[in-house]
């Protein structure tokens, strides 16, 4: 959370352009990593960002503290922003594209062949996951949010996204010792 964060925000609701510049200095690094991870595309992750960032501030002023994080809500017009950019475009998740500089993963021995073959391996079974499994894995593991933050973000309980989370460990871990032929392409649609 931003220091002063609620103070920006009430600034922001009143057209204070620099307010909100903090924010968006503030949350655009994992905004970005976050829709990123779901189009693994640089180009369209950059023009889909700018797109939250331009809807939040358009409709900063109906912005409601409600007892959750502003990241909450910038989260939510990202998720919903990437739907309708799947929604209209119907086109494939090509996870292995994503750059590592843009995920939070520390190889522990980066010199390692194995470690950056392993870490390439779990981002294309990443994207092979549901989108609901997909948020919670990045939320969780990438973005370091607590179970409340996720829960929070993605408006369900914690229970759910306890639920969420290890059943999509589950299927992840099936995937990567399961069909080592999976091309790491799925049909994606929202």
């Amino acid at each position: 959370m931003l220091e002063g964060e609620k103070n920006h925000i009430k600034q922001a609701k009143r057209g204070n352009k620099e307010a909100f510049g903090l924010l968006y200095d503030h949350y655009l690094p994992k905004i970005y990593r976050f829709v990123l991870l779901k189009v693994s595309s640089r180009a369209e992750a950059e023009d889909l960002t700018h797109e939250v960032f331009l809807s939040a501030w358009q409709n900063i002023h109906n912005y409601k503290d409600r007892g959750h994080p502003f990241s909450s809500w910038l989260y939510q017009i990202a998720k919903n922003s990437v739907i309708d950019f799947y929604r209209t475009s119907k086109k494939n998740l090509q996870v292995e594209s994503v750059s590592e500089e843009f995920v939070k993963i520390d190889a522990l021995h980066p010199e390692s062949l194995n470690t950056d073959l392993e870490i390439e391996k779990l981002k294309r079974l990443i994207g092979l996951l549901k989108p609901d499994y997909q948020d919670v894995l990045i939320m969780k593991f990438i973005e370091d949010l607590s179970a409340e933050e996720i829960a929070a973000n993605l408006d369900k309980s914690e229970g759910a996204v306890r639920l969420i989370q290890h059943r999509a460990l589950k299927e992840l871990k099936s995937l990567y010792y399961g069909d080592p032929n999976n091309n790491g392409t799925l049909t994606h649609e929202a």
